[in-house]
């Protein structure tokens, strides 16, 4: 199969499988806070650098929330288990200065997480396994845009950069910013960074101070955390609070 091809369907394969196959590091993640007891520790129960990470990892929500908060549903080749689909190719807003905005926020809530452990050649490992990871899928995306759009996609693509965003030529969306829309599309994601960082902090207490013991820092923020999701799940699974047309 010419390498072409093989890209666009090991994409295709590895979307599908997106919600689970990112959590095969988290076995390494844990061996890596075992093995290295003191130097993890020192970090992940620094409040400070903390905070520091759970930022890092909350600015790719924010970069997700613009992302989700200004476009339309159906738009630039969103992948699904059934395949492709891309009712328009949306050029304006976060996707007139980088093409691949939603990867770059998850690339921003991982790298928060391996930050966090302390080990700064794991934060290497984790940052090319996730590009070799999603370059796959973006080749996979684009694929798809070029034989729907053609021109269009070239003229997009020659332009606008498809990871590192372009710090001018900012195009404004066509539709307004909808809050709501972002909440319900996003709470899973920010909850499971939550639990993410709680459940390393545990896991590090358990291997240093032998007892299962979750720092203040951390209770705090996984009780608001998890007020937010219990909210926010209840209003999309029992009303149309949450409901945009068209979103």
């Amino acid at each position: 199969m010419p390498l072409r091809e093989e890209f666009e369907q090991n994409g295709n394969w590895l979307f599908v499988r997106r919600s689970w196959l990112p959590v095969l590091l988290y076995p390494f993640a844990i061996a890596i806070i075992y093995f290295y007891p003191e130097t993890t520790h020192h970090y992940i129960s620094n409040d400070r650098w903390g905070i520091f990470c759970f930022l890092v990892s909350f600015s790719g929500q924010v970069v997700r929330a613009i992302t989700v908060g200004f476009t339309p549903k159906g738009t630039s080749g969103r992948n699904t288990s059934q395949g492709q689909v891309a009712e328009t190719l949306n050029q304006t807003g976060i996707y007139s200065v980088v093409r691949h905005p939603l990867y770059l926020g998850n690339f921003l809530m991982w790298l928060g997480l391996f930050m966090f452990i302390g080990v700064w050649w794991f934060v290497l490992i984790c940052a090319l396994a996730y590009w070799i990871y999603y370059e796959r899928i973006m080749y996979a995306e684009e694929e798809f845009l070029r034989r729907h759009y053609s021109a269009d996609y070239e003229n997009w693509a020659s332009r606008t950069p498809a990871f590192f965003p372009r710090l001018s030529g900012w195009v404004p969306s066509k539709l307004d910013f909808s809050f709501r829309n972002v909440l319900k599309r996003e709470y899973n994601g920010m909850f499971a960074t939550v639990v993410s960082f709680v459940l390393i902090n545990i896991i590090s207490n358990f291997f240093v101070l032998e007892e299962i013991k979750v720092d203040v820092l951390w209770q705090a923020v996984f009780v608001l955390g998890a007020v937010l999701f219990i909210v926010l799940r209840t209003l999309k699974k029992s009303t149309r609070l949450l409901d945009i047309p068209g979103r």
